[in-house]
């Protein structure tokens, strides 16, 4: 799959080396078999691309930094809680732990101390579940609703905070000055209570009871201060009722600005929260943000911001709402956001960057996020991946400045983009010796060995990719580059053998389309179709070879040389495969099997059973949705509502599902169902009891061998 974060100097020399054409033909029987080809043909043939420069937080120690989090969480104030929530979904982030960022995320909402961090967080998760609707409607039906999806009201949860003086408690006596004044607009007068209007503000009042001429008069002519006669119409009644209402949006607008030059507070706060109850739409939310960023209007300006976030990310495809994000200074940060601007840019710059690292959009709102960050630990995120999208725009000089600040933040990670540019300038030993200083000055990691083992070559690369292993055995590269290495060797069994070693515990895409590719040099369809099978059940949208083929179109071609199986076959195919734990020949025995007309949603919901025990639970997710979408019966839906609402971490609501569907039908699923969600969210040991009796009624119900072997 196309992956945005490569480096530059590795994806230039792969387009080159890799023809999809060369492959294709490979499929169609016109390149001779791959013992005939010589090495510089077969290196052609199987390239492994560096490892990408990650743009997560990777600090050196991971659990010191979580512990340090979570001591802080204990004693830091409530106001401060949503942003180590935050850093501590940084750090999932770069563990890739989804359930476990999520976490984060609804922990960062629930203690968000004002009610910017409540939209951010609340937009950020409706964000991180896009494609999960169903799971609101499911939660709705079940009489419970996902509040951090409820839009708020902005202006009850920003109380007005007013200068509260004496001004319209003082009575003053003049006997000479009337009580009565009248302000002229143009031809007009209005008639006001002249302490009524002195009350609006200090200016006001110094104007009407000080020592200033108009203080004596009783006409006083406004017309050269922007204010129409509707508006001083309207400004004289709200002296009287302190109400607005009835006026219309046009005039809130005027007397707003009025309001502002001349400081009155209160008909400010009045202006503000009329036009934030205006909001519904991001047209209103665009045409107002001006205003209430120019006039200092938080309120509405919350209401116009809660709008835009809502409608994430395509929102984004807006460009007045990508120009009011970016062309905001400090000052209107405050207004917009208050003390949350580092949050907010988190979240857009996240939404950026999963659409196009490279754009203009993503290096502007990564630039505010820099602006924004305060502490030492929100620096080194920026700084860093502000530092992988210029670097990927290949603005290096400016990427060497960022990831120098980075580094010398204490984000030692950064090295691996300065060694990056040091190797595009031409100073390979300097990166070597960059990182060795790196690996001399700190712990280990297996991260660090493998981006040394880039400036390397020899006894020396191999040395380091073992050392990356021994330190961290879930890195992808060392595996792939020596199976690579061994396979332009012809030495086709430790190729494979090196290859499978992290299949064994892992399924990573990349690691999948590497072993595909072997076997397409090898010849053997049967498991190149097994593979790409497995890749298109995992990401039905992958694209291989640098993102320039899309899988389903190989997956095609190299099905045309593949004896077809019969629904019998397929069966005892799957049983063979899941009786042996062979979980990748399951997926794809399965995705060939749903290509029939088999019983798709027992297929769908077996398929999400496979990908929950890869640890691959967004696919599995995709699973069981379209399991819940092709279900045959209404107590098989309910099961698979069930499943969808216990993965979710809804566990009651997924119980009460599956006492529904056995009130329809006792059935082997919904008791497993059942079982399964009481034991792993029950604390008290004396319900094992009432686990195994849910066991054994399942056991008494139909099924197959491979699920009550597991019952």
């Amino acid at each position: 799959m196309k992956n945005p974060f490569l480096s530059e100097s590795c994806k230039e020399a792969q387009i080159h080396a890799l023809n999809p054409q060369s492959w294709l033909q490979v499929e169609r029987g016109k390149v001779s078999k791959f013992s005939t080809h010589s090495s510089s043909s077969i290196e052609s043939f199987i390239k492994v691309s560096e490892p990408p420069i990650i743009p997560f937080f990777k600090p050196i120690d991971y659990v010191e930094v979580l512990a340090q989090i979570h001591e802080e969480l204990e004693f830091c104030p409530p106001s401060e809680r949503s942003n180590l929530y935050l850093l501590q979904f940084q750090v999932f982030r770069g563990l890739g732990e989804v359930k476990l960022l999520r976490r984060s995320l609804r922990s960062a909402w629930q203690n968000a101390s004002t009610v910017h961090e409540k939209l951010i967080f609340g937009a950020w998760l409706k964000y991180e579940k896009q494609g999960e609707e169903l799971i609101a409607d499911l939660l709705a039906s079940c009489g419970k609703c996902v509040q951090e999806f409820v839009p708020l009201d902005i202006s009850s949860q920003l109380p007005a905070d007013l200068f509260v003086n004496a001004l319209e408690t003082i009575e003053t006596v003049r006997t000479h000055v009337s009580s009565t004044v009248f302000f002229h607009i143009g031809e007009e007068k209005i008639a006001c209570d002249r302490q009524k209007i002195a009350a609006l503000s200090a200016p006001f009042y110094s104007m009407l009871n000080g020592c200033f001429m108009e203080s004596l008069k009783e006409d006083i002519d406004l017309s050269e201060n922007g204010i129409s006669l509707s508006s001083m119409r309207a400004i004289n009644e709200f002296s009287r009722t302190g109400s607005l209402e009835g006026v219309s949006p046009s005039i809130v607008l005027e007397i707003l600005i009025f309001a502002n030059k001349f400081c009155c507070e209160r008909l400010k706060d009045a202006c503000d929260r009329k036009l934030a109850s205006l909001v519904s739409s991001r047209q209103d939310a665009v045409d107002l943000m001006e205003y209430a960023l120019e006039e200092s209007s938080p309120v509405l300006a919350a209401s116009c911001l809660q709008v835009f976030l809502h409608q994430l990310p395509d929102c984004l495809n807006d460009d007045r709402v990508i120009k009011i994000f970016s062309n905001t200074n400090k000052k209107h940060r405050s207004i917009m956001v208050g003390p949350a601007s580092f949050s907010l840019y988190c979240l857009l710059s996240e939404v950026a960057m999963n659409r196009d690292p490279r754009s203009d959009i993503t290096a502007c709102f990564l630039e505010q996020l820099v602006e924004s960050a305060v502490t030492n630990r929100q620096r080194q995120l920026a700084f860093h991946q502000l530092g992988c999208v210029r670097l990927l725009r290949k603005e290096y000089d400016k990427a060497e400045q960022l990831f120098y600040a980075a580094f010398n933040e204490g984000h030692a990670y950064s090295v691996a983009g300065l060694a990056r540019l040091g190797f595009l300038k031409d100073y390979k030993l300097w990166s070597y010796e960059k990182l060795s200083s790196v690996i001399s000055s700190h712990t280990p990691l297996g991260w660090m060995y493998q981006e040394r083992s880039l400036y390397c070559e020899g006894d020396k690369k191999w040395e380091d990719l073992e050392k990356a292993t021994e330190l961290d055995p879930t890195l992808n590269y060392p595996y792939m580059y020596r199976a690579a290495s061994l396979m332009r060797r012809q030495n086709v069994q430790a190729a494979l053998g090196e290859i499978n070693r992290i299949l064994g515990f892992k399924i990573a895409l990349e690691c999948l389309e590497l072993r595909f590719c072997f076997y397409l040099a090898l010849e053997n369809y049967q498991s190149a179709l097994r593979d790409v099978q497995a890749i298109l059940t995992l990401s039905p949208e992958y694209r291989m070879f640098e993102g320039q083929v899309a899988a389903w179109q190989l997956r095609t071609l190299v099905r045309a040389h593949v004896e077809n199986w019969t629904t019998a076959d397929c069966w005892l195919q799957l049983y063979d495969r899941w009786s042996s734990v062979d979980d990748i020949g399951s997926l794809s025995v399965i995705y060939q099997m749903l290509e029939s007309d088999a019983a798709k949603g027992v297929l769908y919901f077996r398929q999400s059973l496979l990908l929950l025990r890869l640890n691959c639970p967004d696919a599995a997710m995709r699973s069981l949705q379209l399991a819940h979408q092709h279900a045959s019966s209404e107590h098989e839906r309910l099961v698979y509502e069930g499943w969808i609402l216990y993965d979710m971490g809804h566990c009651e609501e997924g119980l009460r599902k599956a006492e529904e569907s056995i009130h329809l039908k006792r059935s082997f699923e919904a008791y497993f169902l059942k079982a399964y969600v009481l034991a792993d969210s029950s604390q008290d040991p004396s319900c094992s009891s009432t686990v195994v009796s849910f066991l054994e009624d399942a056991l008494k119900c139909p099924s197959d061998r491979l699920r009550k072997g597991q019952c």
